[in-house]
């Protein structure tokens, strides 16, 4: 916002010049007294000033002004990051993104081991399956020949409580001595022991880094959580953006959520489109059958829609909902194998809120709602008895004030309506009875009558003309008869 002035006498020759336009209506109507400008010579002068201001002030020269500038984008900027609502969300979508390259990694490492160790030691990977167990009871054996040496006694003991299990541990003792791996000598047998550590920790970081996800869930998204789980909820909220993203997409995004590939190509090639995409994760659509795994993962992700919405706009954190919502879905899956109808989602939703009111001591609104509608509905009874006896009232008033006579005469009982039209009709009758006629209408029956002896006295005169036409058609016919009589005669 910038001052013009022009050079005149006169305290009213000025002008406020405004760069945005809308702004300057505003200062218009709040100021009637201000006269505002907002077109191009005032972009000019604001753009002319910005370019000189360096020269124009002083302390502005040498590059004060480019720093201050850059200040203030980096003031701006900390701001903007340390108040950033989905501050919180960041760190489940880089946990989770961590978790998923752990455990490609871990897999890489384990396929590793195996390979390496087993060339001395074929046998072990035959009787032990798990790969964080198998990395633990190499780098524990390290060189086989330990556990058939003399006082081997405590190598067994340590290898059985890494196995957990009697059998699996004498079978390994037993496989050691007959084993047809090649010796290692103790430098290649370091190497193999520093990776295999370093695996393992690797495997125990991953634990702890699960452990942290879930407890960041329960704050940050307890309900969706509790629905589907922390792993296949954060990878939601990690293909989303931000918890506020996923509360903002519909149900029917959330559900081919991840499948995007899969959706483009069915467009492009005007196939069947994807059923699900993270949720097919859930443990729902495992237990689903096939024909109801596209009805259940619909459902499921209305109810993962819900949840993150309660999530993200939630002031307390709780995952009462996503409790209810986990009972629903349990419930629809019944409902697809054996028939029984589910619950309604607002009764449950209802029942969650009461439960919510309870723990934190708040009185129950619901309560109140029904207290205040119970006693409307009791009013509106009493009106409704008192309009009803009312009406009983005016219909005994006019049955006594009719005659009795009428009651007699008359074999049907006539209604209280049609009463009051009679008696209606009665009155203005003796009102007509008992105004006198006015004078003017005694003209217009006396023209009527007038006009009606003409029309009498034209139809008189008319009707000889058409007698006197029929004569001599009557004279012709008695002719014809005479006629024909002398010839019947003659014949």
């Amino acid at each position: 916002m910038k001052k013009k002035s022009t050079s005149s006498s006169t305290p009213s020759a000025w002008s406020l010049g405004v760069i945005e336009p809308g702004l300057g209506t505003a200062i218009a109507e709040g100021l009637p007294g201000c006269p505002v400008r907002s077109d191009d010579t005032v972009r000019e002068i604001v753009r002319g000033c910005r370019l000189h201001l360096d020269k124009m002030v002083k302390g502005l020269g040498g590059g004060v002004s480019e720093k201050s500038q850059l200040g203030l984008g980096h003031s701006y900027s900390r701001c903007k990051v340390k108040f950033n609502p989905a501050r919180s969300d960041n760190m489940i979508i880089q946990s989770i993104a961590l978790l998923d390259q752990m455990d490609k990694d871990l897999n890489t490492f384990a396929m590793r081991i195996r390979e390496w160790y087993s060339w001395h030691f074929p046998e072990l990977k035959v009787h032990v399956k798990d790969n964080y167990m198998f990395a633990r009871a190499a780098a524990y054996v390290q060189d086989r020949t330990t556990l058939t040496c003399e006082g081997a006694e405590e190598k067994v003991k340590g290898l059985l409580e890494i196995v957990g299990d009697q059998d699996t541990s004498d079978a390994v003792v037993a496989a050691a001595k007959t084993s047809m791996g090649m010796d290692c000598s103790p430098i290649d047998m370091v190497n193999i022991v520093n990776f295999t550590q370093r695996m393992i920790k690797l495997a125990e970081y991953r634990k702890e880094l699960t452990a942290y996800l879930s407890d960041k869930m329960d704050i940050v998204a307890p309900n969706l959580s509790t629905l589907v789980g922390d792993t296949v909820a954060a990878r939601l909220i990690s293909k989303a953006g931000s918890l506020t993203n996923l509360a903002k997409a519909p149900a029917s995004t959330v559900q081919i959520l991840g499948a995007e590939k899969a959706l483009f190509r069915a467009l492009k090639t005007k196939g069947n489109t994807p059923k699900y995409g993270l949720i097919y994760h859930s443990s729902f659509i495992g237990r689903a059958e096939s024909k109801n795994k596209g009805r259940i993962s619909r459902y499921l992700a209305n109810k993962c829609s819900i949840a993150s919405r309660i999530d993200s706009f939630s002031d307390e954190p709780t995952n009462a909902y996503g409790v209810k919502l986990k009972e629903q879905v349990e419930e629809r899956l019944k409902f697809y194998e054996t028939g029984a109808a589910p619950r309604k989602n607002v009764d449950v939703m209802g029942e969650v809120a009461a439960e919510l009111k309870l723990r934190n001591g708040v009185p129950d609104d619901d309560e109140e709602m029904a207290d205040v509608s119970s006693s409307k509905k009791a009013k509106k009874e009493k009106k409704k008895k008192k309009r009803k006896s009312e009406a009983a009232d005016v219909v005994m008033e006019d049955e006594e004030s009719t005659p009795k006579k009428a009651k007699v005469d008359s074999p049907e009982p006539v209604a209280p309506v049609s009463e009051k039209k009679s008696s209606k009709k009665s009155k203005k009758e003796k009102k007509e009875a008992a105004t006198p006629e006015p004078a003017a209408e005694e003209p217009k029956s006396e023209k009527k009558s007038s006009k009606k002896s003409k029309k009498a006295k034209k139809e008189a005169a008319a009707t000889p003309e058409p007698a006197a036409a029929e004569s001599p058609k009557s004279e012709k016919k008695s002719s014809k008869k005479s006629s024909k009589k002398k010839k019947k005669s003659k014949e």
